[in-house]
């Protein structure tokens, strides 16, 4: 049987930070999913299917990585692709309680469903998306923290070209 992650997230952009935390799955995991959340409650920079191009175009080399969109309950997503746990990427314990909170939900949900914490790469600790977008705005240069392809994507939906 594969064994099969769904690494689900806004990914508004997706950073350095969040392709280490799929690239080290990939080493537990037969095939990764990266799912991004389309999610009109949350206000986000770049469409649902924005978010998927990024992904696309930046996942591109890695075997195994398949980039999807859902909404609605995650374990449902995660019982219809036959996916086996969540991955979920911590930088601080900030985040450890919100995502602790929503893993032991997801539990309640669905007892099969596993969450895996990943301790984010020590140098990508202090990078968020909010972060490379507020940099862009002001002009700066965020090539250390996304992809090329995300820097111009980026520009163009802040019309800083």
């Amino acid at each position: 049987m594969k064994r099969i992650a769904v690494y689900p997230g806004s990914f508004d952009p997706v950073t350095y930070g969040h392709l280490d935390i799929v690239k080290r799955s990939l080493e537990l995991f037969d095939q990764v999913i990266i799912a991004v959340l389309s999610n009109t409650m949350k206000k986000s920079l770049f469409t649902a299917d924005e978010r998927y191009d990024m992904l696309m175009k930046v996942t591109s080399v890695l075997p195994n990585v398949q980039v999807d969109i859902f909404s609605g309950l995650l374990v449902d997503y995660i019982k219809n692709k036959s996916a086996i746990a969540i991955i979920k990427g911590l930088r601080a314990i900030s985040d450890f309680e919100h995502e602790f909170q929503m893993a032991l939900m997801n539990k309640k949900l669905n007892p099969k469903i596993e969450t895996l914490f990943m301790m984010t790469n020590e140098k990508y600790l202090y990078l968020s998306s909010s972060m490379v977008k507020e940099i862009v705005e002001l002009k700066g240069n965020v090539l250390d923290f996304v992809p090329s392809y995300v820097s111009k994507k980026l520009k163009e939906k802040l019309n800083l070209n």
